[in-house]
């Protein structure tokens, strides 16, 4: 078979697919079109890709990609630019070819000016090799899924050696404040564009129990923080001098942070004040590492600021949603780090006194829910009212909060139970915070689907 009767079969066949999957109600053809491509034509991703217009940006770390990817193709698509992106969360090689599929002619042209894809970490090198992106951006590294991964050292060594293959006109954007990748970024021969924070307001002193960098990657010597911002990320640097935050004002810095719970957050970037409609310190970095990009592909300051302020969050990324007069709030929280900050900003920042919590241990989510232990559910005690455990290992979770001293209604492993617990508990007008992990999140919606309160992810 020749090479464009075989693209052209690929396209075919994954279209059908994606047909297939919706019509059955088996999902949202968000992956498997990609896996039946693929397996006609192993080079369809590179092909398609080939096809756009500017190129492609590539959005990768532990957490905050689906977020960042959103916020860099609402930027793109404001600015008159047709954008192709696995919104859905597919972030998994099968899961970007699936969404160029997607939006590709039945005979296999990929119209779009730009492609933005979020991808997983450990995919981060075939994704490089196939794309050739003209933006790569890295956002964090924290420990997540240590079935899948191993330890962060292996999966920066992999980001690293996949960034030396990039050509020098490519631009790469790392975060200078995870010491994991400011590693990355030293290693490099091309100098990256650094981003980070820099208000000590928004700070602590100390690193919390469940941070993972702790330590110089030169010397082993215990790193210095003067400032932590989110797990390990902050300000630091290496007492023997072997290692140190990339510069003391990154490229591109966040000052002047305001933060409204989950509902808004300001901060001040190269003298432009930036409103944006999402909560939380993390989502900071987001926005950061977002008018970065922005800015890398020669959009206007002034513009992305403006624009930034009517930007609507990806579904289950503080998506709300109103279920029989109580406010949801969905949150993905999938590791220590990410965990604890969902839990801060919803009992503190913004004043949540009601919670849904959910654990999974599907492969998604990472078979290995050890993780728990190294979450500071503390935080909610003497604060929650209420709070749900689900999830197939809501025992497991139950277990956990009960060592917190968190007094837990009676665990529901089916998300339908858990919806009627928190019916049964909660008040018309009350804020409920859903924290949940991958699936456990997609099961909830998905039940919230069945009741008809909300549309299906893919169609969102």
């Amino acid at each position: 078979m020749s090479p464009s009767l075989r693209k052209t079969a690929a396209v075919l066949a994954g279209k059908a697919t994606g047909t297939l999957s919706r019509i059955t109600g088996r999902g949202g053809g968000t992956t498997l079109p990609g896996d039946v491509a693929r397996a006609i034509d192993p080079a369809i991703l590179t092909q398609l890709t080939s096809d756009l217009t500017h190129g492609s940006v590539v959005i990768t770390g532990t957490n905050g990609k689906t977020t960042t990817a959103r916020l860099v193709a609402w930027l793109l698509e404001g600015a008159g630019h047709s954008v192709v992106s696995n919104r859905a969360g597919a972030n998994l090689i099968f899961g970007i070819t699936a969404a160029a599929l997607n939006k590709a002619s039945p005979g296999g042209r990929l119209k779009a000016d730009w492609g933005v894809f979020e991808i997983d970490e450990a995919s981060l090198p075939r994704a490089v090799k196939e794309i050739q992106p003209k933006a790569t951006l890295v956002l964090n590294l924290f420990r997540d899924q240590l079935d899948r991964y191993g330890e962060l050292e292996s999966i920066a060594k992999k980001i690293e050696k996949a960034l030396t293959t990039l050509p020098e006109q490519a631009h790469v954007l790392l975060n200078a404040d995870d010491p994991r990748v400011a590693e990355i970024g030293l290693a490099l021969q091309h100098r990256p564009t650094w981003f980070g924070l820099h208000d000590d307001r928004v700070a602590q002193q100390t690193l919390p129990h469940a941070a993972d960098a702790r330590t110089c990657p030169r010397c082993g010597a215990s790193l210095i923080f003067t400032a932590v911002y989110v797990g390990h990320d902050g300000a630091y640097h290496c007492p023997n001098g072997d290692f140190q935050r990339p510069e003391r004002e990154p490229d591109i810095t966040a000052q002047d942070i305001v933060l409204n719970g989950f509902d808004t957050l300001a901060m001040t970037v190269r003298g432009i004040r930036l409103e944006v409609p999402l909560g939380g310190l993390y989502n900071t970095y987001n926005v950061l590492a977002a008018f970065a990009t922005a800015h890398a592909l020669n959009l206007d300051p002034l513009y992305i600021a403006d624009r930034l302020k009517t930007f609507k969050a990806a579904f289950g990324r503080q998506e709300r949603i109103d279920l029989q007069g109580r406010h949801l709030i969905l949150v993905l929280s999938k590791n220590p780090a990410g965990f604890n900050e969902t839990l801060r900003t919803a009992v503190d920042l913004a004043h949540g006194r009601h919670l849904v919590i959910g654990l999974n241990d599907r492969k998604a989510d990472g078979t290995d829910v050890s993780w728990i232990w190294d979450v500071d559910f503390e935080q909610l005690k003497g604060k929650a009212k209420t709070v749900i455990p689900t999830g197939n290992r809501a025992f497991d979770l139950a277990v956990r909060l009960k060592y917190a001293g968190v007094q837990a209604e009676s665990p529901q492993t089916e998300p339908a139970a858990a919806l009627d617990s928190l019916l049964a508990h909660t008040s018309e007008h009350d804020t409920v915070h859903v924290l949940c992990t991958y699936t456990a999140k997609l099961d909830i919606r998905a039940e919230l689907v069945r009741r008809g309160v909300v549309e299906p992810y893919w169609e969102t």
